[in-house]
């Protein structure tokens, strides 16, 4: 497979922190990523965003953030067209998933998804799950990772009971089918709007709950684990168990809970392949993606509505 590379791509940058709106603007000339010995240049195929693209964007922290100007974009999918010196696991012409940036709040890469070419290490991605297109591939790697080590740091196994505050979205979607379908819980309970109930059951929820008519933490049900995706960590105690687990995603977390922010790691997603392309789990991408590249402002807008059901993703990518 022996052929140039350009030395320009199509990127979406911002060069200022501010609104997805005002200040993600469409280059067609930006410089294609240099590859490093432990790295690899992936033609990019599909990109999914995440809350921590805009929150970035929005400055939230800056404070460990790469200097600006930034393509966003953490989640890849695609095609390998370069190797470094030290690559082992891949070669030119394998199809790759990853999410790129080892830790998530410190020094992610100037250089994100969001284009025509990424280069990340090789130990951050996996060979493609070959049942699954790159838009659903690339829905994958932030969100499952996040769903997976927020169930080990929580000692999460078969048996044990969950709530999910957050089951529609992006990291609950997976936390839901990882529950039900690989561990093995006893009782998956799980929050989200009206219209998603449905979406919850067929993900595996026993119990799907209804925020805007039920308050979850007046069950007289209490759980094992609760598994917390929004940002209700205090009161995510009242439906504990006593000695049970509260896991969160979202800062500040809560003195007794368990908070982390992920460390990307390609073997997570090797791990979790076999459940992929057997179908116990299942890629969830929202009704209204994928969206176009030329529409990333838009796919922007949709996801900062928190209204997305799973993923928002952006594919293909010229």
């Amino acid at each position: 497979m022996a052929f140039s590379l350009p030395t320009h791509m199509k990127a979406w940058t911002y060069s200022e922190y501010g609104k997805s709106s005002q200040v993600l603007k469409l280059e067609g000339k930006v410089p294609v990523p240099e590859v490093k010995d432990d790295q690899v240049l992936i033609k990019v195929a599909a990109v999914s965003l995440n809350p921590i693209d805009y929150k970035r964007m929005a400055a939230a922290f800056k404070d460990t953030d790469s200097p600006l100007p930034t393509i966003p974009g953490y989640d890849v999918a695609g095609v390998v067209v370069k190797v470094g010196n030290q690559v082992t696991k891949f070669k030119v012409g394998d199809e790759v998933f990853g999410d790129i940036n080892e830790k998530a709040l410190d020094q992610p890469k100037v250089n994100g998804s969001l284009a025509e070419y990424t280069a990340a290490e090789e130990k951050l991605l996996a060979h493609k799950p070959q049942n699954l297109s790159f838009a659903e591939a690339a829905s994958l790697p932030l969100t499952i990772e996040t769903a997976y080590e927020g169930l080990e740091r929580a000692g999460f196994s078969a048996g044990k009971s969950i709530l999910v505050l957050g089951g529609a979205g992006g990291v609950g979607t997976h936390v839901i089918q990882l529950a039900k379908h690989i561990y093995g819980a006893s009782k998956v309970a799980a929050t989200a709007s009206t219209k998603k109930l449905d979406v919850l059951r067929k993900l595996g929820a026993d119990l799907p709950i209804d925020y805007t008519k039920e308050n979850y933490d007046e069950l007289p049900e209490k759980f094992d684990v609760v598994y917390d995706a929004v940002g209700e960590t205090e009161r995510a105690f009242k439906a504990v168990k006593e000695g049970g687990k509260v896991v969160t995603i979202v800062p500040p977390g809560f003195s007794t809970a368990i908070f982390f922010i992920l460390t990307s790691d390609g073997t997570m997603l090797e791990k979790l392949t076999p459940y992929l392309e057997s179908g116990k789990i299942k890629p969830i991408i929202d009704p209204k993606s994928p969206f176009p590249f030329s529409q990333a402002v838009e796919a922007f807008s949709y996801l900062e509505t928190n209204r997305a059901t799973g993923k928002v993703v952006i594919a293909p990518i010229p």
